[in-house]
């Protein structure tokens, strides 16, 4: 691995069942439990994820298709169901819909003509999002001192 393979965020805490991301380069995303002092509306850490999944492929998918047409509509749903059984928490069934229009016109037919396959390809190679879930890829905890936890 490269230096420039690292990707990171830093979480801080800033209130019971709320915490801040931020990025590298300074950006922020709040979110939480959904029971914190927004009055949960902010994000909670699974919708995190959905919205992740959706970011990463929507992202790729635009630049395939951006370069024919600018889309009319570009929209998509990313659902999926909280599951806790003896493998514990966590998301099955997840779904990428995609809605996507383009204006008449050889570029918006070009882009319509391509849409499909940049989904599947964003989704078979290219999102890292979608790719490391589906590749289950192991997280490892770590407590500050070094010892690894549970």
């Amino acid at each position: 691995m490269t230096d420039d393979s690292l990707r990171s965020v830093g979480v801080e805490r800033t209130g019971p069942g709320s915490f801040t991301a931020t990025n590298a380069r300074g950006g922020t995303v709040r979110f939480g439990t959904g029971s914190g002092p927004d009055g949960g509306t902010e994000f909670t850490p699974v919708e995190l994820l959905l919205a992740a999944i959706g970011g990463c492929t929507a992202a790729d998918v635009d630049v395939a298709t951006g370069r024919h047409a600018e889309p009319t509509e570009f929209t998509l749903s990313v659902t999926g169901n909280k599951v806790s059984d003896e493998l514990g928490n966590r998301m099955t069934d997840l779904q990428v819909t995609f809605h996507v229009s383009f204006p008449p016109g050889d570029g918006g037919d070009r882009a319509r003509t391509i849409l499909p396959r940049a989904v599947k390809t964003s989704h078979e190679r290219l999102c890292t999002v979608s790719r490391t879930i589906e590749t289950g890829t192991p997280v490892q905890t770590v407590v500050a001192d070094g010892a690894a936890s549970d």
